[in-house]
């Protein structure tokens, strides 16, 4: 009886992937169908324009990889910090327990929440405005939870027997972990980065809600200047009545799948490498 449950299981598994698998190729295919004929440089080097064929995403491409950049500054190093302190220095008691719970509810709550967080804490509290810096603390405390728990994951990871071998040669426990865990550690803790800040790079639910514009006719220099995000325009677009948007923001989505798949792209190899060069 078990094992004919298992292949019934197994089953329904396979054909739930092959069905998503192709729902995702009719997607894609219906996506590079419209969009792939407004992928140009002049597309990607436009300013956005009430007329469609003229309509492009370079402040929206330059305002997303800001954002990008200015999240990870904010969110890496607190988050793979934290994630070592709680693996590596807290008593595991009843406090510790209490915080893992709370960062894996985090991490589960939707995008929009943070975006309202953020709407009352930096664009109206802080008074920074819809600006980069307010959009990349929203996000930055959105992917905070996902770097915590991947790096706690990546070090729990490394072997004991590279912590006691540190030790027995008279390491303190700051050294075992900055020379021994962390460098074993690193793949995994780069690739949880990575996945996060994607998400990060794709989110249009906080962005909307902090305020930020769909038109901006130049790209950000500091991280108080107003904005647009690749998100934030495809979603502008698709509300347009006209269609020849439709196939410009098809070709902005295009765009920002090849950026996601690039990133991906990354992960997967460091993943990979990490695995084959572990102890």
């Amino acid at each position: 009886m078990t094992n004919r449950n298992d292949k019934v299981f197994r089953l329904v598994g396979i054909t739930c992937t092959f069905l998503g698998l192709f729902l995702l190729t009719l997607f894609l295919a219906d996506i590079v169908q419209q969009g792939a004929g407004r992928l140009s440089w002049q597309f990607l080097s436009s300013l956005p324009s009430r007329f469609p064929e003229k309509a492009g995403i370079y402040t929206a491409l330059a305002g997303s990889f800001y954002i990008l950049i200015l999240t990870g500054l904010l969110a890496v190093p607190v988050g793979v910090g934290a994630g070592i302190y709680l693996e590596e220095y807290i008593k595991k008691n009843w406090v510790a327990s209490l915080v893992e719970i709370n960062i894996l509810n985090l991490a589960g709550i939707p995008s929009i929440i943070y975006g309202l967080l953020g709407l009352g804490l930096f664009v109206q509290a802080l008074h920074w405005g819809s600006s980069v810096l307010s959009a990349a603390a929203t996000l930055a405390l959105l992917v905070l939870p996902t770097i915590i728990v991947s790096t706690r994951e990546a070090v729990k990871a490394v072997p004991g027997s590279i912590r006691e071998a540190s030790y027995g040669l008279g390491a303190t426990h700051w050294q075992t972990v900055w020379f021994q865990v962390l460098p074993a550690a690193a793949g995994g803790i780069t690739t949880g980065v990575i996945l996060a800040l994607l998400r990060a790079i794709g989110e249009a639910a906080p962005l909307v809600a902090i305020g930020v514009l769909a038109y901006v006719p130049f790209a950000p220099t500091s991280p108080f200047d107003a904005f647009s995000a690749l998100p934030v325009q495809i979603f502008n677009w698709i509300d347009r009545p006209q269609l020849g948007f439709k196939a410009t923001a098809a070709a902005a989505i295009i765009v920002l799948l090849l950026v996601t798949f690039v990133f991906n792209g990354i992960a997967i190899y460091l993943r990979s490498r990490w695995q084959q060069n572990r102890p």
